[in-house]
């Protein structure tokens, strides 16, 4: 059931050679490059460049009528500077893959080299290397993207790796599996006036604490829930730093996350009911803008089936998890658009966290993974 230690030796080279030179999201020109020139190797139907920006669409074509099956990876890198120290660390600074998409990528760079020897029986298989994850824009413009037309896929699936799991365990849930999130900015417009005579401006600074107390109060009594829902005040200012002006404006930036997408607007909602609210009452102006918006990753029941029969067909070990993940991740647009689920394979008990400048993509768990997407497709009897 394993595959070749000469395979596995090419994809980890590969893995390891992404690692070195990380681009952060909507800037994957060379790793685009890079990709395309491996999957190049592995003869594809077509193979669609640039879609969703600096996206990569390998369609391995039957010729047979089927479904389309759509396997995703991510490929952009995090702008953390990188604490490793070993030969294949981050050559660029401040940038590193500390999130796994190197991994990610690599492991579907090694379904290209399957489906190069092993071709779907019917239907087609799409392999989507996909741009700007970690700013939730990429899946969005992907599926957005005219060049999507050409994919439409029955069923899309995606994984994740996961530290603090057992190394090559598979981890899966129905429904929810990682949350909706989106941030929140808050423009506040006073009137600057003189520090010696405030009363001659409108400072903004009384109603900037009272919303900092009103947002956090919602987690203990506007955010309750059946599932998780979170706010979290992450950045305020008001002013400059000048100490002859009264200030004229502030900004205060939240970020909300919860388990289920419903949750996620109703908080929104509040916000802007009591953001209105207590600038009619100050007589201050305010613009209401979001960013960062991920959608809640909600795994279809069919799709959840066929992604544990891959993994008992496999011997991987699968773990059924209880609740849904606090991080976001922006294949939710996928599952919001057809068949799809997003599933976690361990790093290690141990590892470091994602996001953590020692962390490292853990290239033990590249072959399970693979085993893990071939029997997804087997199962779809694509194989």
């Amino acid at each position: 059931m394993g595959l070749d230690s000469i395979f596995l030796e090419e994809i980890v080279n590969f893995r390891q050679q992404l690692h070195s030179f990380p681009e952060l999201s909507g800037n994957e020109k060379n790793t685009s490059h890079s990709v395309a020139q491996f999957l190049l190797k592995t003869k594809p139907s077509e193979l669609i460049r640039n879609i969703g920006g600096h996206g990569i669409a390998a369609i391995y074509d039957s010729g047979n009528p089927g479904l389309t099956i759509l396997l995703r990876a991510d490929s952009d890198a995090l702008p953390i500077q990188e604490s490793n120290t070993f030969a294949y660390r981050s050559k660029n600074d401040g940038v590193a893959h500390l999130c796994g998409h190197d991994g990610h990528s690599a492991i579907l760079a090694g379904m290209a080299k399957v489906l190069d020897k092993q071709r779907p029986k019917k239907g087609r298989v799409v392999l989507l290397f996909q741009p700007a994850e970690e700013t939730g824009e990429g899946a969005k413009k992907v599926i957005n993207d005219k060049l999507f037309t050409k994919i439409k896929p029955d069923f899309a699936f995606a994984l994740h790796n996961l530290p603090g799991f057992e190394k090559g365990i598979v981890c899966i849930k129905d429904g929810s599996f990682a949350s909706a999130s989106t941030g929140v900015i808050i423009h506040l417009k006073g009137l600057s006036s003189h520090a010696a005579h405030p009363e001659d401006g409108k400072n903004p600074d009384v109603l900037l604490a009272n919303l900092i107390i009103k947002l956090n109060e919602m987690n203990t009594v506007e955010t309750q829930s059946k599932d998780f829902a979170l706010l979290t005040v992450i950045h305020a200012r008001l002013g400059e730093q000048a100490f002859g002006t009264s200030p004229g404006h502030a900004v205060l930036m939240a970020t909300i996350r919860a388990s289920r997408n419903e949750d996620m607007f109703a908080i929104c909602k509040r916000i802007e009911e009591t953001v209105e609210d207590d600038c009619n009452a100050f007589k201050i102006k305010y613009t209401i803008s979001y960013t960062e918006e991920f959608p809640a990753t909600i795994n279809n029941a069919e799709c959840v089936g066929i992604i544990k029969e891959a993994a008992l067909a496999n011997d991987i070990p699968l773990k059924t998890l209880t609740s849904s993940f606090r991080w976001s991740e922006d294949f939710g647009h996928f599952t919001q658009s057809c068949k799809a689920a997003l599933f976690g394979i361990g790093s290690g008990i141990d590892h470091p966290q994602l996001h953590n400048e020692h962390y490292d993509f853990p290239d033990e768990i590249i072959e399970p993974a693979i085993l893990m997407f071939k029997g997804i497709l087997k199962k779809l009897e694509m194989l």
